[in-house]
């Protein structure tokens, strides 16, 4: 005979978390790319676990046609079709894996070992890259296997759990970024991080496959256990706990009589509880496994005796704050700062700051503003945890002044966009047009305007002498004006001395030129 249905997936969701981090930082820090890896090993843990089970189904099924094709062989080729379309979806993320490693580490990379866990272009390429990106691809194929898998189950609330775990739906702040779902989902993220997400998706996948399996298996009783199959589970709402949490498991027997329920034992101690929930707080953090045995009678009267096993981790609280647009908080700028919690939604977590202010957005998102250039700030995270405040950790962001911004022309081009010229050859019509200077950091990524409060203009006269010209604002003076369009083609000048106010209210004198060239 066949075994019982194991565990539901909606039970085991819950294994499965990953650190969302709004984040194009330069660098990450070295604990938060282990909590991925850490997070990784679990996911692992769990879609292999699945993959075991999944297994056996399969094996059953393959006896059960043996012994009886006329009433196995729909479901049976069901099931087959379901193994193909999973073992795809699986082996494209694994393969995407790879690809990114190796992009990252090179050709003798290894999966096992990641070199570069930081690297944030190695990602965007394998998965965004014009042309060639992968992203899209997956997108698609998550798309169809979910429409499949979802088609073939009958019950509702399963259909809604595979819907949730397989979404391809991109948050609203995200729509109004303009991001489709490759973008959200890996665009400037550490290599460490898209493997995490892919190994869900491979986790996901297998947690589905097991879904359909155990419904096909249903519509031919296949594992009916009437006879000698009968066995003992623990289906816990969750194998990984934070310190201080609960641990919380259902402990049944597969094809419960309702006329009688088991006796639970927990050890050698007597579970005392009607519907067999046992729950414990986890003081202390590591491996742990809840073992014992269910005792009950059988229609003969005789007493059956099976034993349970279940492991579960206890690890410690932890959180992530990064800050979005860069990998240091500058002061007296606003600086955009996000905040996450492993399983825990965005209304429950606190954040505090010391040596600044702190303003709360929408979401995990926050704006931080240090008091001080030089004075470290701290970000203090906390969380609801079973009704009660926790602290998640603090982390520490060194605070430096604003870097120069480049100093530029902004004018028009024929096809009416507005351009930022830094240096080099323009027509004079242009810089006319320009009307005066302006400055700002543009590197790709930040981009902050500072106030032009005056620069200083060279042109070389006749006698090769250097003529300069003052204004105390940002815009041309009429006798700068004079002298531009005095110049002939190929003549050039200076744009120098340019002093600047930026955001933290800072003036300063830009030490580089703009060198122009009358075209």
């Amino acid at each position: 005979m066949i075994r019982k249905k194991l565990t539901p997936r909606q039970k085991m969701i819950n294994l499965m978390y990953v650190v969302l981090m709004a984040m194009l930082a330069l660098n990450v820090s070295s604990d938060v790319l282990e909590g991925f890896k850490r997070v990784d090993d679990t996911l692992i843990r769990s879609r292999d676990n699945a993959a075991a089970q999944n297994k056996a189904i399969y094996d059953d099924l393959e006896a059960a046609m043996k012994q009886n094709p006329e009433k196995t062989r729909q479901w049976y080729e069901k099931a087959q079709q379901v193994r193909r379309m999973s073992d795809s979806l699986y082996q494209m993320a694994e393969n995407l894996k790879w690809q990114i490693v190796r992009e990252a580490d090179g050709k003798d990379a290894d999966i096992n070992d990641i070199k570069g866990k930081d690297n944030l272009e190695a990602t965007t390429h394998v998965m965004l890259a014009p042309g060639v990106g992968q992203g899209g691809k997956l997108k698609k194929a998550i798309e169809s296997y979910r429409d499949g898998i979802v088609a073939m189950i009958n019950d509702e609330q399963q259909k809604a759990l595979i819907r949730s775990s397989l979404t391809t739906e991109v948050p609203n702040k995200a729509k109004m970024q303009g991001k489709n779902w490759q973008e959200y989902m890996f665009e400037n993220i550490p290599v460490a991080s898209a493997v995490t997400q892919l190994t869900q998706l491979q986790d996901n996948v297998r947690h589905a496959e097991g879904e359909m399996l155990h419904q096909l298996v249903a519509n031919i009783d296949v594992k009916d256990v009437r006879v000698n199959q009968i066995n003992a589970y623990v289906i816990p709402n969750s194998q990984t706990v934070v310190r201080g949490g609960k641990f919380s498991a259902q402990i049944i027997m597969a094809a419960v009589d309702t006329t009688q329920r088991p006796e639970i034992y927990v050890g050698n101690t007597l579970l005392k509880s009607s519907n067999g929930r046992y729950e414990t707080i986890c003081s202390s953090t590591g491996d742990f496994t809840l073992k014992g045995y269910l005792v009950m009678k059988n229609g003969n009267g005789e007493t059956i005796r099976r034993e349970f096993s279940q492991p579960y981790t206890v690890v410690e609280p932890s959180a992530t704050v990064s800050a979005t647009m860069m990998n240091m908080l500058y002061a007296g700028y606003q600086n955009p700062i996000s905040v996450s919690v492993p399983g825990v939604p965005s209304n429950k977590i606190g954040l505090s700051m010391t040596n600044g202010s702190l303003t709360k957005k929408d979401g995990g998102n926050y704006v931080a503003v240090p008091s001080k250039v030089g004075e470290d700030v701290t970000f203090t995270v906390t969380a609801e945890n079973e009704g009660r405040q926790q602290e998640m950790g603090k982390f520490t962001f060194h605070v430096r002044k604003l870097p120069d911004p480049t100093g530029y022309l902004q004018y028009t081009d024929a096809n009416g966009n507005a351009t930022r010229f830094k240096g080099g050859r323009i027509s004079k019509q242009a810089v006319i047009a320009a009307g005066g200077v302006g400055a700002a950091i543009d590197d790709g990524l930040l981009d902050i305007a500072f106030r032009v409060v005056g620069f200083e203009t060279i042109f070389v006269d006749n006698m090769g002498n250097a003529v300069p010209e003052v204004s105390n604002s940002a815009s041309f003076t009429p006798n700068q004006v004079t002298k531009i369009r005095s110049l002939t083609r190929g003549k050039l000048f200076n744009i120098s001395r340019i002093r600047v106010v930026g955001p933290d209210g800072i003036e300063r004198t830009l030490t580089s030129p703009v060198e122009i060239i009358i075209n």
